[in-house]
């Protein structure tokens, strides 16, 4: 098929998706489309790529960004803490029942006072904080739960059809090459294949659920088949993608939380709790008794990939005894702005210039320390045991939010996902936050008020594009 003719047929295809998933019944604000913008971007390339305004030199890069990637995210910021500001009581709500993602937080912010680039770690403090931001409009939504299917449906419905169509039909932006091996392999509209799997992974788990919803006999949900056919397709286009990322650590965190939608689903569990409790052991000890327990060889094998999870364990090894502070790490966002540690990795690894640890826990611990390594466990387990009572009041609901809990547990063992601007970390913390009681009382507040939010956007919408442009004559 001609690019061309491809572009209007997938125009009109996802148009249809947005057409058959509409639901006049709901009304989110118009805020949702900053959380939405915002995992456009993220699930993608940066604005400055898409503008062709990126920087020349990669070092310079990563330590002081792009100006227009820079301006794009402070607006987003900016308008997005408009919006709390008006939704005031709601926010305080939800904070004060997430204590230990506060204190992780800010203990980021306070790591700066012994980074050896604090300039360029206190800004990455700061801007950890739009992560935050953005689940926060979601979650003070008048209808929080509307509002997360539609920030799913919105989202899926642009990045999943367009990276089948770059891959099929716009190889220089949608295929690579591994440098070392000269392996092909497929991005997408993202940068990498990793990149495209987590992004299809964790929107594919709201397909899922919304799915096996609509599926269930005493659903009642208005325009039920075109909505299941509109999700049902966004399913099948997923499952396509993660199989041709080849990103298996995507790929199996997306198998461990479809299954536990699915044991959600049934009667037994919602009985028993301890039988999720067991269920949730179980899949959590099987990866990784696979990995690191003597069976890492075949289960690597299985999944056609080498014993060493490609380089994984040697990295590790490495990085472990480059630790600068084992107690307190390198810094936030630090350890990789040090050339010199990156250029003894990549001596130790046979040339790899890295910029990640491939491992969530590890990454922590060289950012943070023990420290740091001690508030994400605690940010699991308080999260984890919060899922749980909201499974309890909501079996549908909680088994979403236990699904995000348990796989991004999964996730962060071969690939680091416990940082800023990460869809898997977005997503963990948005489980965890929406399974307070808050949540529910949020959406009976807001069905007495008026919500304000939407019409701070749409003042705030109409001078974005300046700022913008006047953002773009400075690079």
């Amino acid at each position: 098929m001609n690019p061309l003719v491809a572009d209007f047929v997938y125009v009109i295809g996802i148009a249809g998706l947005f057409y058959l998933n509409r639901d006049n019944s709901i009304r989110t604000s118009m805020a949702l489309w900053l959380p939405v913008l915002y995992l456009w971007v993220l699930g993608s390339r940066p604005l400055s790529f898409w503008l062709g305004m990126g920087p020349a030199d990669p070092d310079q890069a990563m330590l002081e960004g792009s100006p227009v990637d820079e301006v794009f995210f402070a607006i987003l910021l900016i308008v997005g803490l408009c919006v709390l500001i008006q939704r005031g009581n709601r926010v305080l709500k939800l904070l004060s029942a997430s204590a230990p993602i506060l204190f992780y937080f800010l203990f980021c912010l306070f790591s700066v006072l012994w980074s050896e680039f604090p300039g360029v770690s206190c800004k990455r403090s700061i801007k950890a904080f739009e992560d935050l931001v953005m689940i926060l409009i979601v979650l003070t939504d008048r209808q929080p739960v509307a509002a997360l299917k539609r920030l799913f449906s919105r989202t899926a419905f642009i990045l999943l059809p367009l990276s089948m169509l770059f891959i099929k039909y716009y190889p220089s932006l949608g295929r690579g090459y591994d440098k070392w091996t000269g392996r092909q392999l497929f991005n997408g509209v993202s940068l990498d294949k990793n990149m495209l799997g987590v992004i299809t992974y964790v929107l594919l788990l709201g397909a899922v659920w919304r799915v096996f919803a609509f599926l269930r006999p005493d659903d009642d949900s208005p325009h039920r088949r075109r909505n299941l056919f509109a999700q049902g397709t966004l399913l099948a286009i997923g499952i396509y993608l993660l199989y041709v990322s080849n990103s298996d650590t995507s790929l199996v965190s997306f198998a461990v939380g479809t299954v536990l939608i699915l044991a959600t689903n049934l009667q037994f569990m919602r009985r028993r709790v301890i039988a999720l409790h067991a269920l949730v052991l179980l899949l959590v000890s099987l990866v990784v008794s696979a990995m690191f327990l003597g069976g890492g060889a075949s289960a690597a094998q299985a999944l056609g990939r080498d014993p060493t999870f490609s380089g994984r364990t040697v990295i590790w090894s490495t990085l472990i005894q480059m630790t600068p502070n084992p107690a307190v790490g390198a810094g936030f966002e630090s350890f990789w702005l040090n050339e010199r540690s990156r250029e003894k990795l990549a001596d130790a690894t046979g040339g790899q210039d890295l910029n990640e640890a491939h491992d969530g826990y590890l990454e922590v611990y060289l950012e943070l320390g023990w420290l740091g390594v001690g508030l994400i466990a605690l940010i699991i387990i308080d999260g984890y045991r919060q899922t749980i009572a909201a499974f309890r009041r909501d079996p549908r609901w909680g088994g979403l939010l236990i699904a995000y809990v348990v796989s991004a547990i999964v996730y962060n063992l071969t690939e680091a996902g416990f940082r800023m601007m990460d869809p898997i970390w977005i997503f963990l913390l948005l489980a965890i936050i929406a399974s307070n009681r808050a949540v529910s009382s949020v959406s009976l507040e807001f069905s007495k008020s008026r919500d304000v939010a939407g019409g701070v956007v749409r003042k705030l919408a109409s001078n974005v594009w300046v700022v913008t442009r006047e953002g773009a004559k400075g690079v």
